[in-house]
């Protein structure tokens, strides 16, 4: 006799497998599939994924420009690599009784058709440099003169004749956010890596790093794009690829990570102006010979009672501070609401002042605390 076999009926994880693999496909389709090759052009596009002008919850509007040809990165790299330049040094070291001659090298950004090139001080040794020349993105090379340049912002200007230039676009600097795209282009190793470029993030503002150990910068951009020893002086650019920043500084880390550290374009676009329309820039005139609290008192072996500012060694005669009433022995640890640390951070502070314009300074004489008022009358 011929028994026929009942169907096998399925166990619940064979229905459970059969939903999950359709989910995944299904998944597949409306997250990868759906949105580049289906909607807007076989089916309708869902409302989740349209673009919508207007304010968000944050009260901001988002403008999406989308692109198949060239990501972010790279059009901003096509847009900042013919302003960007390097530039080679030879500076003089002096040791006891001989002078040796040291090749340096680093970035820069041209500013202004007609050949002025921002980069940082250091690059250009402070000033202290026999010869510079300039590397454009052609292939051509100019020699430059500094016509000005001050160690306390780590800025400097670059002179070279030539005219129509390719120039850079200089951003907000004040409009920045963290998180935003940043893209640093530079000679990180030399000119054998020339016009190097690295994008990342902009990971932190108005950051403040000693560099040594009375030179504090202060109000710094922070990024955590690659930037190395040949990076100093070149743009730290936003999306759009303008300039936002002057890159300076790269603090290494034990596990091989590095900061880097960019100076905001705001500082330096006054000073590109003045020097552009007047040949220098001049900054208001306090006139004191002054030092930091700390090295006074490690060079004279005294104590002071106060814990920060600078001590003031001299007051020229005629000077606004002399006009105000300072002394020799004045501790100024304020100008206005902004703490004085040291002579460098006074000087860059004084940036922010022009002539004619009046100041209160906090000052500690004799252990009293007395707030005086000074005006700013000189510029030099």
């Amino acid at each position: 006799m011929y028994f026929e076999r009942p169907p096998r009926r399925r166990g619940a994880f064979s229905y459970f497998l059969v939903a999950l693999l359709g989910a995944i496909i299904g998944g597949i389709i409306s997250v990868y599939i759906a949105p580049t090759y289906l909607y807007g052009k076989i089916i309708p596009v869902p409302e989740i994924y349209q673009v919508k002008e207007g304010p968000t919850s944050w009260g901001q509007e988002i403008h999406i420009t989308p692109s198949d040809n060239i990501s972010t990165v790279e059009a901003v790299a096509k847009k900042g690599m013919s302003f960007v330049v390097g530039i080679t040094t030879v500076q003089v070291q002096r040791e006891f009784f001989w002078e040796r001659e040291v090749a340096g090298v680093g970035s820069g950004v041209i500013v202004d058709p007609n050949g002025y090139i921002l980069t940082n001080s250091h690059v250009v040794a402070d000033g202290d440099v026999r010869q510079i020349n300039v590397l454009f993105e052609n292939g051509d090379t100019a020699p430059g003169q500094v016509l000005w340049n001050d160690p306390a912002l780590d800025l400097a200007i670059v002179k070279v004749e030539a005219r129509g230039l390719p120039t850079a676009e200089l951003g907000d600097s004040d409009t920045l956010e963290v998180g935003e795209l940043a893209v640093a282009i530079g000679n990180p190793l030399g000119l054998d890596f020339q016009r190097t470029v690295t994008a990342g993030v902009i990971s932190g503002l108005d950051r403040t790093i000693r560099v040594s150990q009375y030179h504090v910068l202060e109000g710094l951009i922070q990024t955590d794009a690659s930037i190395n020893k040949g990076n100093s002086g070149g743009p730290l650019l936003n999306s759009k690829g303008e300039v936002v920043g002057i890159n300076t500084v790269k603090i290494g880390t034990q596990v091989g990570e590095g900061l880097g550290f960019a100076i905001p374009i705001n500082v330096a676009k006054p000073i590109i102006k003045e020097v552009i329309e007047k040949g220098d820039f001049k900054s208001v005139y306090i006139g004191i010979a002054a030092t930091e609290v700390e090295r006074y008192e490690r060079e004279w072996g005294v104590e002071i009672n106060a814990d920060k500012g600078v001590i003031i060694v001299e007051v020229s005669p005629n000077s606004p501070a002399d006009k105000a009433g300072l002394r020799a022995g004045d501790i100024v640890t304020r100008i206005d609401n902004q703490e004085i640390e040291s002579m460098n951070q006074l000087k860059r502070i004084l940036y922010n002042y022009k002539k004619g314009d009046r100041a209160n300074l906090t000052v500690i004489r004799n252990k009293n605390k007395l707030t005086i008022s000074i005006v700013f009358s000189e510029v030099r």
